[in-house]
């Protein structure tokens, strides 16, 4: 794989990693609401779960999170040291 294909599937599943951690963000926000509505409720089965599983979704979110981090800090790196962003121009250059 050349270097600038290397590099934008890097930045792809940079940005997919990115996506997937909003998604999990949002998962662990409408699990508080159905917790704080269920205040008023009572339902007991969603007292017995959504605890359980808000603390699944936190912990795949720190998961996520630091995945992330390592990667785009390895992508940054490679990027760097292959001199991208000329590859870039270069190519944008030649076509």
């Amino acid at each position: 794989m050349d270097t600038l294909k290397k590099s934008a599937l890097m930045e792809k599943i940079v940005h997919e990693l990115e996506d997937l951690k909003n998604s999990q963000l949002a998962i662990i926000q409408k699990l508080a609401k159905i917790e704080v509505d269920n205040i008023d409720l009572g339902n007991k089965r969603l007292e017995k779960d959504l605890p359980d599983m808000h603390q699944r979704v936190s912990e795949n979110l720190d998961t996520i999170a630091g995945i992330l981090e390592d990667f785009a800090t390895q992508t940054d790196k490679f990027n760097t040291q292959n001199n991208v962003a000329a590859l870039k121009e270069q190519e944008a250059m030649g076509k």
